[in-house]
Order: structure tokens, then sequence, then C-alpha cells
């Protein structure tokens, strides 16, 4: 009983862990490019475009799906046709095909980003 208790504060505090070095690393390359005498104007940029947030979300988000549905359907063939145990088929081809829809995900999206 006592290790249900233990596992949440855990995962808080590893993620506030994570949040805050990423944000006092930031802040510690903009200090020490500002001590060096560097623009810190690199960061904010405006002639640099960058494609929105939301469409790399989308396009990931449908390629990730897509690759689901189609691991499910390999799968259901490998099951029926082709007599490869039920527990193997399904976990196997369903990762498969969403690692192979993220992979193309990041081509395309380094693609939009290009086109930007």
């Amino acid at each position: 009983m006592g290790s249900e208790v233990i596992i949440v504060p855990i995962m808080f505090g590893v993620l506030f862990g994570i949040v805050y070095l990423f944000i006092t690393a930031r802040n510690r390359e903009r200090l020490a490019l500002i001590d060096k005498g560097a623009d810190a104007s690199i960061f904010y940029g405006k002639d640099r475009k960058v494609t929105p947030i939301w469409k790399v979300i989308v396009i990931n988000l449908a390629l990730l799906l897509m690759g689901i549905g189609i691991g499910i359907f390999i799968a259901a063939l490998l099951h029926y046709n082709f007599g490869v145990e039920e527990d193997v088929a399904y976990p196997g081809t369903i990762f498969l095909m969403a690692g192979a829809g993220l992979f193309s995900g990041f081509y395309f999206t380094k693609k939009l980003n290009k086109d930007a």
C-alpha cells in the first residue's frame, strides 16, 4: 500500500526537475551570451520563419494515428492469413507502424519548415 502513495510525488518531482533544469539551463546560456557581449536577440529573431506549432502537431498526430490503423490492419492479416500468434502480431506491428508514421512525420515537418 505504501508504494502507491510514493509514486505520485516521485512523478511530480521528476516532472518539476526536468522543467526546472530546462529553464535554468536556458537562462544560463542566455546570460553567458550577454556576458560575452553577444546579442541576445538571436533568441527572438524576426527574420527567421517558423512553422506554427499547430501544423506540426496535426501532421504528426495524423500520421501517428494512420500508422496505428495500418498496424492493426497488417497485424490482422498476419494473424488470420499467416498464423502468427495474436499476442505477437498486434503489439509488434502497431508499434512498428506507429514509429514509421512518426518517422515520416519528422520528414514532413522538416519539409514544411523549408517551405515556410
